[in-house]
């Protein structure tokens, strides 16, 4: 199974160059009719809310709009998939500030491990996280 890069997938979001994305729109189709799916490691995750944010500007609203987009793709297999929904779903409900942490938490919790402890005080705002005191 082939894996997909942050780029490609970003490519395909924003569609900010017309010939590469048609190339993803393309290895989308041929995966859909061969039966078969795209890896996007969970890292992959993480570097596309920051791309979207801070090289595109995307408001949050707009991040999670896209990041909910992509889970909905049958094409594509998430690493920790279950993870990547909860800190999809912390990060629209708690109005927490950082995906990465939201994703920290749920990759926790998935472990069945915690709290996440943390120097972080917004991040320590989230169910799961501790701030650590010294």
């Amino acid at each position: 199974m082939a894996a997909l890069d942050t780029n490609v997938l970003v490519r395909w979001l924003t569609d900010d160059d017309a010939t590469q994305s048609a190339v993803v729109v393309k290895l989308l189709a041929t995966t859909a009719n061969n039966d078969e799916r795209l890896f996007v490691p969970v890292t992959v995750m993480l570097e596309i809310e920051w791309v979207l944010r801070s090289r595109y500007r995307f408001d949050k609203l707009s991040i999670t709009a896209a990041l909910d987009a992509l889970l909905c793709v049958t094409e594509l297999e998430f690493q920790t998939e279950p993870a990547v929904e909860q800190a999809l779903w912390l990060f629209k409900q708690t109005g927490a500030p950082d995906f990465a942490d939201c994703l920290h938490v749920a990759l926790v919790s998935q472990a069945a491990r915690g709290p996440l402890l943390t120097f972080d005080d917004r991040a320590s705002r989230l169910e799961g996280a501790q701030l650590l005191n010294g």
